[in-house]
């Protein structure tokens, strides 16, 4: 179980670093956690990543469903999982858009958010990520 979030109030940040955490356990790629509470007020965080089919895409929704859960966190409202080719997570403060390969690469969200900043993440999230975006490319 990770550190992050170990109480029951969670800032955005953890709540973003918790859901990302979520999503690489799922093996989701090209994550991307995007800081947007200074051009929205939608959500101080966004998240954006990829699975390889509709049903990782479902797993990875899941995982990250199971991982808030766990921490007393329930989403506002899931879009999109029946069809699982782009999902929706909004837990108020945090944003997770969770893509199946070719609508990732239709929608390019990050391009309309081109004044977002993206949120270093930390070690080891930042490492699996690395890895997981490499293993995709090869």
């Amino acid at each position: 179980m990770s550190n992050i979030a170990q109480s029951h109030s969670v800032d955005s940040l953890e709540k973003a670093l918790l859901a990302a955490e979520a999503a690489l356990e799922k093996k989701a790629y090209d994550l991307v956690v995007l800081q947007s509470e200074h051009l929205s007020t939608i959500a101080d965080y966004f998240l954006v990543l990829t699975g390889r089919s509709d049903v990782q895409v479902q797993a990875i929704a899941r995982g990250i469903e199971g991982r808030m859960a766990e921490r007393g966190i329930r989403p506002l409202s899931v879009e999109g999982f029946n069809h699982a080719h782009w999902v929706v997570l909004d837990y108020d403060d945090v944003v997770i858009h969770i893509f199946y390969e070719p609508a990732r690469e239709f929608y390019r969200l990050e391009r309309t958010w081109t004044d977002a900043r993206q949120v270093e993440l930390p070690d080891p999230i930042r490492t699996q990520a690395e890895g997981l975006r490499l293993h995709a490319l090869a």
